[in-house]
């Protein structure tokens, strides 16, 4: 139950990152050493393929709706019992609590990695111009793990 969740809302998160992104047209799908799938605008780190994204059409003209019309009065939308919402609310929120700290598990691990910008040099990288690009990198996904975690906290605080 908790996996499927968690799907879902990767799911919903990856729909928004691909439709945002459909601009630039570039979006990578990244697997890491662990088997964490992310999506990205770069695919500088191995283990990247790039996605076919279908070319952005323009949206469709709004429709103008009569007044009087049951379609736009707010008691012709469905609504929930109060107990279902409840548990509704109860699950995203337990979701959204996971997933914080998912990611300040992985911000931390990234930290640690980095070493205050200057991270371990491997030993294929010879050329000094792969170790920057490397920490450039690790220096962007801290920067972008650490946006998810504001972003989490945020959710979070709608709720409470």
């Amino acid at each position: 139950m908790r996996f499927l969740a968690l799907a879902a809302l990767s799911g919903l998160a990856c729909t928004a990152f691909v439709e945002a992104a459909s601009a630039q047209d570039e979006v990578y799908i990244c697997v890491d050493q662990n088997g964490v799938t992310e999506y990205r605008n770069t695919g500088i780190n191995k283990g990247c393929r790039k996605l076919n994204m279908p070319a952005a059409s323009a949206p469709a003209p709004a429709r103008r709706v009569a007044p009087g019309n049951p379609a736009t009065t707010a008691s012709a939308f469905p609504k929930a019992d109060g107990q279902v919402q409840k548990a509704r609310d109860s699950d995203r929120k337990q979701l959204l609590q996971d997933e914080l700290r998912m990611e300040e598990g992985k911000l931390a691990s990234l930290k640690a990695d980095y070493s205050n910008g200057e991270p371990e040099r491997r030993g294929d990288e010879r050329n000094y111009a792969k170790y920057q690009e490397r920490a450039a990198a690790m220096k962007d996904d801290i920067a972008r793990t650490e946006r998810n975690v504001e972003a989490l906290r945020r959710e979070l605080g709608k709720l409470r």
